[in-house]
């Protein structure tokens, strides 16, 4: 297994390398690059950045002193002034020591002197004055709220919905609880927030102002810092409500299914029949025999979804929530083209992504010993 392993995260370094690669390409054909986005904005023609002060901003000024010297200052804030195969080679690594006279070797050593991501440098962001990795984890808070929270309800509700309807099989129960979770699944999340913000949000049509204005805090509340810690974490759930569950809507009809499915397949087994057989109580056939083999299937997207709970981002619902999350964040990277927002990002779930999967696939071999990767590769 260890060779596996070893070889499974070695794949991971060219996959990585593709897939930024790819992205890197595709931004060099895609027009109105951050030096025009930065020009429409002096020059009055484009939308406000969201956090003022950035970098170019503070450097630029007014819009009457765009000429090409001021044009050419732009490029090289973005290093845009630098040869397309240098700028490629930054995104991975680059030795870049900023004191030469320490000596060639002190430098090499020394963690500063590197960028890239390969040494998980991201840059910093065309507009914000704030490094990538500094605004996920500025973001991080309020998109792990919504994953860390939609993961345990998702999982544990599907789990014990899927083997209660397992186990009333074609009676009422199984019929109604699939017409609720069918219906759930068939409405969008962003539709169901539109519903709830026009019909409970703060505004004044609405029917009972039910949901808060923004954010998952009342934090810019008058005295909410003398709040006490109880009331603090009601507030907190308070604004959770709702964007949680939108976001978890959709969530319950493949996992619940899924689990019915597996235990159903598995009731049918011959030694299923044969602990019957035995004598054994239902529920010892059930959680100790069946639902271990039952759990494999779920196991699938397990691993990569406790890793994705925490980076987990919906846009249309934190537009909606006014929550300023990574769903929000990337959106406007993309569409602001804030490049080391758009790659850093991009590199940080892919690895995630790639991380997930090799433990989806060990996770299979510790639920199940019969699984072997030696002999599956001949």
């Amino acid at each position: 297994m260890i060779s596996y392993i070893i070889r499974r995260l070695l794949l991971m370094f060219p996959t990585l390398i593709g897939i930024v690669t790819i992205t890197f390409i595709t931004i060099q054909f895609v027009p109105g690059g951050p030096v025009d986005q930065m020009k429409s904005i002096l020059l009055g023609h484009g939308s406000e950045m969201s956090e003022a002060g950035g970098a170019a901003l503070g450097k630029q000024g007014k819009a009457q002193e765009l000429d090409p010297e001021r044009l050419e200052e732009l490029r090289k804030i973005y290093h845009l002034d630098r040869p397309l195969w240098e700028r490629y080679l930054r995104t991975f690594l680059w030795f870049a020591p900023e004191d030469k006279e320490r000596g060639f070797w002190t430098n090499f050593f020394d963690y500063d002197s590197w960028e890239g991501f390969l040494v998980f440098k991201f840059g910093n962001s065309f507009y914000r004055n704030k490094s990538v990795l500094e605004l996920i984890v500025e973001k991080l808070p309020v998109s792990a709220s919504l994953g860390v929270f939609s993961f345990f309800l998702i999982y544990t509700t599907c789990v014990v919905l899927g083997i209660a309807k397992a186990v009333k099989h074609g009676e009422r129960f199984d019929t109604v609880s699939s017409i609720f979770v069918l219906i759930g699944y068939s409405i969008p999340g962003f539709v169901l927030a539109i519903f709830l913000i026009v019909f409970l949000g703060p505004g004044d049509g609405a029917i009972a102002h039910w949901i808060p204005l923004s954010g998952l805090t009342s934090a810019s509340a008058y005295g909410y810092e003398d709040w006490s810690t109880w009331r603090k974490i009601v507030d907190y759930l308070h604004h959770l409500a709702a964007p949680l569950f939108c976001y978890v809507i959709g969530g319950f009809a493949t996992l619940t299914m899924l689990t019915k499915n597996a235990i159903l397949e598995e009731l049918r087994k011959q030694y299923v029949i044969t602990a019957r057989a035995k004598g054994l109580p239902e529920k010892v056939i059930l959680f100790k025999h069946i639902l271990k083999n039952a759990l494999i299937p779920l196991v699938t997207g397990f691993p990569i979804a406790f890793l994705g709970m925490f980076f987990t981002g919906s846009l249309l619902i934190e537009q909606i929530f006014t929550l300023d999350g990574l769903g929000l964040l990337g959106y406007q990277a993309v569409i602001q083209r804030d490049y080391p927002i758009v790659m850093g990002t991009l590199f940080l779930f892919s690895l995630m992504a790639l991380v997930g999967q090799l433990l989806t696939d060990l996770s299979y071999v510790l639920i199940d010993r019969r699984i072997s990767f030696e002999e599956s590769q001949g």
